[in-house]
């Protein structure tokens, strides 16, 4: 599903006007965005969180000059799904 086909549906289901659930849903995404690079984690309840995961230092190989480089540590955005989030999924959607 792409960002489209998601202001489409919310626009069917609430009666906005397509440009105004798109410029909710840019909007969010700025927020969520903005707040994980300053070190904030979002908590969406029901939903799910976005979170700042830690990566430790490690060492990795270029395999091309066949050489061991040490990657630093570094954040990275997660998202973790809420437990309700997770069930609707396991009893939802059937495996192919």
């Amino acid at each position: 599903m792409t960002k489209a086909e998601i202001v489409s549906n919310i626009a069917e289901k609430s009666g906005l006007e397509k440009a105004d659930v798109l410029r909710v849903i840019e909007d969010l995404m700025v927020e969520v965005k903005d707040a994980l690079e300053s070190g904030t984690n979002v908590y969406l309840r029901g939903f799910g969180s976005f979170i700042v995961k830690k990566r430790a230092e490690k060492t990795g190989r270029n395999i091309t000059k066949n050489t061991t480089i040490k990657i630093p540590a570094h954040n990275i955005p997660a998202f973790k799904p809420a437990k309700v989030f997770v069930e609707g999924v396991k009893t939802k959607v059937k495996v192919k």
